[in-house]
């Protein structure tokens, strides 16, 4: 996973490693990596690579409840022996190299000899499935992963047997293939469907089609109508994704319908879905994929050990208020709020309130929306901060925000700002407003009802001492409903550039 793609990612919301650990033992594949390693002993044989012999995968595939006599069969248990070998469920010692020659791996030899096996056992990492904690089984389940990922980027046995040369080498030029860049393409998928899902207002609430997908990776983000050449691009990526969404399903990464058989059958050159003009059963059949929770856990901890920085919504509860209010000042309202009620649950309101308030202090760039989040994260509390609240009504930067909180609450000896703060106040609230959510369609109506009771306001307001009151007077000029107000907000912010020092 690259960390240059999405380098700061909004807070995703994990299910309990409990829940995960439940989870990642109910996948299919890694159930039964773990029930093939139960199986494993004195008369296991392996190959030299570790895996079963030819012979033995009929009763390993026996042992899952598969048709034993059917290849896809054979094929499954290959796979669920492969992952309990890399994950350590089982230990193997393979066989010794004799120095002779030897057959097919599991057979006769050539000339008859008797092909040397490895040995199987159950490994010493099988009991943590049962007795290990569930952040161990996660460990598991993600070493299970990526083999399976490793396996997804690996092209299909008709093109491998495509690419065969006479002497039986695969010719990779004729596959073109290459590993690395097969594998940062499959990461890159992952991480777009993760950014789709955690991104709110995106995808989150339903699965996504895959053309979306791939056309996330094939279509240049500057470009309008695409061509056919990068239609046919895009057509070529959702088969690779079709086939890899497949193999990823049985370890619970994903959810995934794949592309309609008949569909495909139908089609006339390249797959091409419209994903604008169709509707939802239409699109369904191009395909559509979603990330389970295991599998948004999966693919944060892939990003987190490349270095992308990939929050999830609780793991501040132990940070300072510094830490909180910076970080959450990144994140949208919502995330936020969640976050900030997890840091309050394990903390005594009168301490909690006083922290935050004195977080909140500062006229750094980020001090306007480090006091929204604050008066934001101070609002579920009760009369218990009240004394902290009130401790700060004479502070220049927080005496709005604790006027505001006290009213909320029907106090009645709430004291009257003085006009200076009032201004301070005005301009500090439409600062955290714009670097929270930019000019929204909101944001006019915020600023005539701030404005609207103050004669004067804007012969008074450039002159107030906030490092944001020019920034703030010009976008007023820009998106105020009035024309007369905004036109006298241009003049404000003129004033408020010319006396800033050089």
């Amino acid at each position: 996973m690259s960390a240059d793609s999405h380098p700061t990612l909004p807070p995703v919301r994990l299910h309990s490693d409990a829940e995960l650990a439940r989870d990642a033992l109910g996948a299919p594949l890694f159930a039964r990596a773990v029930r093939l390693a139960r199986w494993a002993g004195p008369g296991t044989r392996v190959g030299v690579g570790g895996e079963l012999a030819g012979d033995q995968l009929p009763e390993a595939a026996a042992v899952l409840g598969l048709d034993a006599d059917d290849a896809d069969s054979a094929g499954c248990a290959s796979q669920a022996w492969r992952v309990a070998v890399d994950t350590g469920l089982v230990d193997v010692t393979e066989p010794e190299d004799d120095g002779g020659e030897s057959g097919a791996e599991g057979v006769k030899g050539a000339e008859g000899a008797e092909e040397r096996f490895g040995t199987a056992a159950p490994g010493e990492d099988l009991a943590l499935v049962t007795s290990g904690a569930p952040g161990d089984v996660l460990d598991l389940w993600l070493a299970a992963l990526d083999t399976v990922l490793a396996d997804a980027a690996v092209p299909d046995l008709d093109d491998l047997v495509d690419a065969l040369d006479a002497g039986g080498e695969i010719d990779f030029d004729r596959l073109d293939w290459n590993p690395g860049r097969e594998a940062d393409f499959l990461d890159g998928v992952l991480a777009n469907l993760y950014l789709l899902t955690v991104t709110e207002g995106g995808a989150a609430d339903g699965p996504i089609p895959l053309p979306v997908l791939a056309a996330s990776m094939v279509v240049p983000d500057d470009m309008g109508e695409p061509t056919d050449a990068v239609l046919e691009q895009v057509s070529d990526a959702m088969m690779r994704l079709d086939d890899q969404f497949r193999q990823l399903e049985p370890i619970g990464l994903v959810q995934f319908r794949p592309v309609d058989e008949e569909l495909m059958a139908e089609a006339d050159g390249p797959l091409d879905a419209e994903t604008g003009g169709a509707d939802d059963e239409d699109v369904s059949r191009y395909g559509m994929v979603r990330l389970t929770p295991l599998g948004l856990y999966g693919i944060r901890a892939r990003m987190l050990e490349a270095g992308v920085d990939a929050p999830a919504v609780g793991e501040l509860a132990e940070k300072g208020a510094d830490v909180l209010l910076d970080a959450v000042s990144l994140y949208s309202e919502n995330a936020a709020q969640a976050e900030i009620e997890q840091w309050l649950a394990g903390r005594e309101q009168p301490a909690a309130a006083a922290e935050l308030l004195a977080a909140a202090r500062g006229d750094d760039e980020g001090g306007p929306l480090r006091r929204l989040r604050c008066q934001q994260a101070l609002a579920p509390t009760g009369p218990e901060a009240e004394p902290a609240v009130r401790s700060v009504l004479d502070d220049p930067e927080l005496g709005g925000l604790a006027r505001v909180w006290l009213a909320e609450r029907g106090v009645s000896d709430v004291p009257a700002p003085d006009p200076e703060m009032v201004f301070w106040l005005t301009v500090d609230t439409i600062a955290a407003q714009l670097a929270a959510d930019g000019e929204t369609e909101e944001l006019p109506l915020l600023m005539e009802t701030l404005t609207a009771h103050h004669a004067g306001f804007f012969e008074q307001v450039w002159r107030v001492e906030h490092p944001s009151t020019a920034y703030v007077l010009e976008a007023m000029g820009r998106l105020h409903p009035d024309r007369k107000a905004a036109k006298e907000a241009r003049k404000a912010a003129f004033k408020a550039r010319s006396r800033r020092p050089a």
